[in-house]
């Protein structure tokens, strides 16, 4: 590797360190955040999705402790009511996930994982309407559409109206095989 390579980033690097705080704002600093502002709910996140939902849990409770965003907050709680719900603490998830509606109620990952608790702990009205007011702020999310089928199993569940009768009679040619 040579360092022409690595001469952009060098270059805005050095554009950093050089800045100086414009007039008439003492103290203020120019920065530039790379990644995420708050790195405890990122690996949250990260770990829920690899399905560890112990360390997502762990660190996402941590998160939220320096959420300084309205943002932050309403993502982090929504985690947190997944990573719960994974764990099956599903009273703690449906509190994280009012949690989160309190403070935007238009988050639809939020009424897709509260659905999911509804579904769990049998109490489908309150599914039914979660997937709805879901599928009314995302019409087209894979999630929702998943909850949907899994609300309908449950309430409405299939029963095979086809019964092959998979039996066959021996021909005499076939004995001796």
């Amino acid at each position: 590797m040579t360092i022409a390579r690595f001469l952009p980033l060098l270059m805005l690097l050095a554009a950093l360190a050089a800045a100086q705080t414009p007039a008439g704002q003492s103290g203020a600093v120019a920065k530039t955040v790379i990644g995420p502002g708050n790195a405890d709910l990122a690996d949250g996140a990260a770990a829920l999705r690899v399905g560890n939902a112990e360390d997502g849990v762990r660190l996402t409770e941590r998160g939220l402790m320096s959420a300084t965003s309205r943002r932050d907050r309403v993502a982090g709680y929504s985690n947190l009511c997944a990573g719960l719900a994974m764990l099956g603490r599903l009273d703690e998830a449906l509190q994280a996930c009012n949690r989160a509606l309190e403070l935007d109620d238009g988050y639809w990952r939020c009424y897709s994982n509260r659905a999911l608790v509804y579904l769990k702990q049998e109490r489908y009205p309150e599914a039914e309407r979660d997937i709805s007011m879901g599928e009314q702020l995302n019409p087209n999310a894979r999630t929702l559409k998943t909850l949907r089928a899994m609300y309908r199993d449950a309430v409405d569940p299939v029963s095979p109206s086809i019964i092959i009768d998979d039996r066959r009679e021996t021909a005499a040619g076939d004995a001796g095989r």
